[in-house]
């Protein structure tokens, strides 16, 4: 008798463990590549992007979100829950050959003593899985698949072609390298294998956690050419129109920025219509455009993946950007990416197609930004600024937009929260699961950026921001004055010095150089 109650025992065990096992939450986290803030459709952007839009009709909206303001500072971010710093990326990753001995603020590779978001979802129970770009660690120790993904897809690199591999670029398949073979586009590759991985942890049994992080839309803009074709008719009119545009839909949308106009453009910015060759500019934003719809097909396949599977209810995802729109021209790097054949045809070859290699300029940039000013890599709004969308229809039952402050560090203290991870990290983020319950968080006191020495703090309504170019500090009332056009600095010395201050202990303690 005994001997069947046991068996009995162990069989009742077993299932309620399985099931015990289904109902804690699966966690996706979309971050994608240089995306402005206003490239999305719920953000006032043209482009065709329903599936990521459909994740924040549904979900949550957060419209004073932020980054940190590149893409490896960012990632670092994310995966610790840390001020990139802490994570040891308060620059870039290196490249070269590198002591995985020496530690730091700057040290350019995913701080060994911070534990990932992987990691610790690992230890307690979830399958793990990466496709896209890691871009924290060149070095095999530093990989993902080290790092507690049991399974990795993706560029160890940073930006490459989106139809083959490029010289001193890296992409693995779980620590094997992988080399591109036929009809290749490096963004359906990810998709698809974030959709493979899904059907394979079906048999597992497993919660799953799943980081998705697209290339698109970096540089260099690639995308087929029947999508491009049917994007060029709506650039026609350039890039400050598309600016207005999407300014006038975003109020629309709700989107408030407390002034009633756009503010001038960037006087660097030369005029569309004075432009002699339109044709390439409308060709490049249609190309990017393209980029950004072909990415938002790609989450439909993985929404219809979780809604086949019936577990869509209970996945909490995340879509984000890992900075705002970018700036960049290539013409100083070009031929030390491609070799000097590679670079010489990729002068004549057509815009998006393969062995092409540019960007989208600082004009389309700062409509993609829009309303916000600069770009990638600077401390201002246009830089660290992004929308984040959030989806666990499980719990936040009724669409909610709220303009609670909230860091891209914080994305992993949420998991942990919502997943009810039993951990003893002491980390920098805050949870922003009570706003999903329509409630007020324990958000940070203020925060706080250093990115090749452009600064900032944020305190309240208050920003303080220093341009290393002008090497002057800015300071803005965020909520009256979200697009950064009147400094206050001189007209509030008391403010000006306290956020002064304040920014100087935190410079302190993150060690910044």
């Amino acid at each position: 008798m005994k001997k069947y109650y046991l068996i009995f025992l162990l069989i009742f065990g077993f299932q309620f463990l399985l099931i015990a096992q289904k109902s804690r939450p699966n966690v996706i986290i979309i971050l994608v590549d240089d995306m402005g803030y206003s490239d999305i459709g719920i953000f006032g952007s043209e482009i065709k992007t329903p599936n990521i839009d459909l994740l924040g009709k549904k979900g949550a909206v957060f419209t004073h979100f932020y980054n940190a303001g590149r893409c490896c500072p960012s990632r670092a971010s994310l995966l610790t829950g840390m001020y990139p710093h802490q994570a040891g990326m308060g620059g870039m990753v290196i490249t070269g050959d590198y002591d995985r001995n020496k530690t730091g603020s700057y040290q350019g590779f995913l701080n060994v003593n911070t534990p990932t978001i992987a990691e610790e979802l690992k230890k307690n129970g979830y399958a793990t899985y990466m496709a896209g770009k890691w871009h924290v660690g060149e070095k095999k120790p530093d990989w993902p698949n080290q790092r507690g993904f049991d399974h990795f897809y993706g560029l160890i690199s940073g930006a490459n072609s989106y139809y083959e591999l490029l010289p001193k670029r890296q992409l693995i398949e779980d620590n094997e390298a992988f080399a591109p073979q036929g009809n290749y586009y490096f963004t359906d590759a990810i998709s698809d294998k974030s959709v493979s991985y899904l059907q394979k942890n079906k048999a597992t049994g497993k919660p799953f956690f799943l980081y998705v992080a697209y290339t698109a839309p970096h540089w260099p803009i690639h995308a087929p050419q029947d999508l491009i074709d049917s994007y060029k008719s709506l650039y026609t009119r350039g890039w400050e129109a598309l600016r207005q545009q999407r300014f006038e839909k975003q109020k629309k949308l709700g989107l408030n920025f407390s002034q009633g106009e756009l503010p001038a453009s960037d006087p660097t910015l030369v005029s569309f219509e004075k432009e002699a060759d339109k044709n390439s500019w409308i060709e490049k934003m249609a190309t990017y455009a393209a980029m950004v719809d072909k990415m938002d097909q790609g989450i439909g396949k993985i929404i219809q993946e979780l809604k086949a599977s019936g577990t869509f209810d209970n996945t909490l995802i995340f879509f984000l950007s890992d900075n705002g729109a970018c700036h960049e021209t290539l013409d100083d790097r070009s031929s030390k990416d491609l070799g000097t054949a590679k670079y010489n045809a990729s002068l004549t070859a057509k815009i998006g197609a393969p062995g092409s290699y540019t960007t989208y300029g600082k004009e389309w940039a700062y409509a993609s930004n829009t309303p916000f000013r600069m770009y990638k890599h600077w401390m201002h709004e246009g830089g660290i600024a992004t929308p984040l969308l959030v989806s666990y229809p499980k719990e936040i039952k009724k669409s909610l937009q709220t303009d609670q402050l909230g860091h891209i560090m914080d994305i992993f203290p949420t998991i942990m929260d919502i997943t009810k991870t039993k951990t003893s990290l002491n980390v920098e983020g805050k949870s922003l699961a009570p706003i999903f319950r329509h409630q007020k968080r324990d958000a940070q006191p203020y925060l706080a950026w250093e990115h090749f020495g452009n600064r900032a703090i944020r305190e309240g309504d208050w920003k303080l921001v220093w341009d290393n170019e002008i090497k002057e500090w800015e300071l803005y009332n965020i909520r009256k004055d979200r697009i950064e056009t009147k400094n206050l600095a001189k007209s509030n010395p008391e403010k000006y010095q306290h956020l002064l201050n304040k920014y100087a202990e935190w410079a302190s303690k993150m060690q910044v150089k």
